[in-house]
């Protein structure tokens, strides 16, 4: 039986700091592979547009290229939108009965992890690896000793997605902060352009 980290996002775009936490997890872990989960639309971020899910994929593809532990999985571009964890997990379960399924979420996922859909569900049938996130508010107690949460020593990484979409829009160079190839593909396709 495989123990698979799966690591939700919009990857919009996928980032050096992403690729970095999914390293972590499957070298430094008990995790045989790490499934990078895209999400088309996150419950909390309705108002926000993102990129089609046909060119966050590729640019996924791109950047997982020469990571052999590192795969994709597109279960939620079948899903209804919004897409909720509980019935992410649900389908996965199902459809891989053989493997064992942990959450990562960043520490910044914990301040409001009870106002996720059925969260105790989640929680009394799953792991969860938390890796460090800078935040403001306090963790609830309830989620910083439960038997269930692993807090983890990843690397701790302060890069978002939205920097590099703004960066472009601004016409800096961001280039630096995502893989060469993925860099190349937004440039060649304008994804981000004014």
């Amino acid at each position: 039986m495989q123990k698979i980290g799966l690591f939700f996002g919009t990857f919009d775009p996928i980032h050096n700091g992403h690729l970095q936490l999914a390293t972590y997890f499957s070298e430094q872990t008990d995790l045989n592979e790490i499934w990078f989960v895209i999400t088309p639309q996150n419950p909390f971020k309705q108002d926000t547009k993102s990129l089609p899910n046909e060119e966050r994929l590729a640019l996924v593809k791109k950047a997982l290229e020469n990571h052999s532990n590192l795969k994709i999985s597109t279960v939620e571009f079948d899903l209804p939108q919004p897409n909720y964890t509980i019935h992410t997990l649900a389908k996965l379960k199902n459809q891989y009965p053989q493997h064992t399924f942990v959450l990562l979420l960043g520490a910044d996922n914990m301040i409001a992890f009870d106002r996720w859909k059925d969260y105790d569900q989640i929680l009394s049938q799953f792991e969860v690896y938390v890796y460090p996130r800078t935040t403001v508010d306090i963790i609830p107690e309830n989620f910083r000793n439960h038997a269930n949460i692993r807090w983890t020593e990843a690397p701790k990484i302060e890069l978002s997605s939205s920097q590099i979409r703004t960066g472009i829009r601004e016409g800096k160079d961001v280039s630096h902060l995502l893989p060469k190839t993925c860099w190349n593909y937004l440039i060649e396709n304008n994804l981000y352009g004014k």
